[in-house]
């Protein structure tokens, strides 16, 4: 777990770093520390810092930066640290993170105690007052006054790190005003949900990489499982080539006259079905013609057949009458 603890002078940034270190067995780098600890042992970057040091001068970044590379490199620092005053500035923030980048290393989360600057001052007062009552003296720097400038440098620049940490997506922000007890357990629980999402990210991943090595596996697979075409002689392939191009033409040829053919064939099977369809629409409609024709004749030839048989009897009775009386003329000259 590789952290950074934010928050202004008095917000109990040293001691629930402290107790950070027991809970993960990771290391706190405090950049005073190391800055004497590298003059002790004579680096090369703590030569350098001292020769700064000793001038009165503040030590560059790029020295800061050169000691706490050397120092996460050492075997207590394999599990993580917490880094304590340090990065104050984004400038230094952003060299910090070249520099994990470079060892391919990332901070987990960057964690802020937000706390009541006018709750901080009263704390400040009663302590100095209960140190007093007790024959104590305070620290020359322990008195509200010294505290509230150090809140206004903390203002100005160390506050533009929690934008640039949030714009990151590293930053946790606790409320410090609580008791020591329960800023531990709020940092704890944050961590456990930063610690459980990295693990799935890490499952995501690996799951996407094992896809990518069976693909590559099969595509690798595939060439090698086909079998490679038998080499022509040379002198046959120019002469298959010629020949191609000599039957090229009649082959392109044949297959013109086939086509040409089947057009024709098709053709005159359009226009033999089309001569069908005319013949018997025509056809269909001079039988329509004579149907409606004969209709009336037939239907006049129905009429007269009735007055004619009506006639023929009145006929007949007729022509006994004058058979009659031409039989009784008859008798009566003779």
């Amino acid at each position: 777990m590789r952290l950074i603890l934010l928050g202004p002078p008095g917000a109990g940034k040293g001691t629930q770093a402290a107790r950070l270190v027991q809970q993960y067995g990771i290391v706190q780098l405090s950049t005073g520390d190391m800055l004497r600890a590298a003059v002790a042992a004579g680096t090369p970057v703590g030569l350098k810092a001292k020769d700064i040091m000793a001038s009165g001068g503040l030590v560059p970044d790029e020295v800061v930066i050169g000691i706490i590379s050397d120092r996460i490199e050492q075997d207590d620092a394999a599990n993580g640290f917490i880094l304590d005053g340090f990065p104050r500035t984004v400038p230094q923030a952003e060299a910090l993170d070249a520099l994990l980048k470079d060892k391919k290393l990332s901070l987990d989360a960057v964690v802020e105690l937000r706390v009541n600057e006018s709750a901080l001052l009263a704390r400040v007062e009663t302590r100095v007052a209960e140190m007093r009552a007790r024959g104590e003296e305070p620290r020359a720097d322990d008195n509200a006054e010294a505290l509230a400038k150090r809140l206004a440098a903390y203002r100005a620049q160390t506050e533009p790190l929690v934008e640039y940490y949030s714009e990151k997506r590293k930053l946790l922000t606790v409320d410090g005003m609580m008791t020591i007890d329960e800023v531990t357990r709020e940092i704890g629980r944050v961590l456990a949900a930063v610690a459980e999402a990295d693990q799935k990210k890490a499952a995501k991943s690996a799951t996407a990489k094992k896809r990518s090595a069976k693909k590559s596996s099969k595509t690798a697979a595939k060439p090698a499982g086909k079998k490679a075409p038998a080499k022509k002689p040379v002198g046959k392939t120019a002469a298959s080539k010629k020949a191609a191009a000599a039957k090229a033409p009649a082959k392109s040829a044949g297959k013109a006259s086939v086509k040409k053919s089947k057009a024709v064939v098709k053709a005159g099977a359009k226009k033999a079905a089309k001569a069908l369809q005319v013949a018997g629409k025509k056809a269909a409609k001079s039988a329509k013609k004579t149907a409606k024709s004969a209709a009336p004749k037939t239907r006049k030839a129905k009429a007269v057949t009735p007055k004619a048989g009506k006639k023929a009897p009145k006929a007949a009775k007729a022509a006994t009458k004058a058979a009659k009386k031409s039989k009784a003329v008859t008798k009566k000259r003779s």
